[in-house]
């Protein structure tokens, strides 16, 4: 038995960014790490596209369902 069968399970959201924390980087070459940069790079992109995406959705939600008295 290992420390990782130890390790309580995520649920399968979140799963690859957890096992990629986790990842022995020694094994990679500088050309290979400097992929994986540039790989993470643009997944922090698209992550924060989402998050303004739905920060915008949710303030045109507020804003079309606040009944403001004045």
């Amino acid at each position: 038995m290992s420390f990782d069968d130890l390790v309580p399970r995520l649920s399968s959201r979140g799963a690859a960014l957890a096992d990629a924390g986790r990842e022995d980087l020694d094994l990679y070459s500088v050309e290979e790490l400097e992929e994986r940069i540039a790989t993470l790079e643009a997944e922090i992109g698209r992550t924060r596209r989402a998050l303004d995406s739905k920060r915008n959705r949710k303030s045109a939600a507020e804003s079309l369902f606040s009944f403001k008295s004045g």
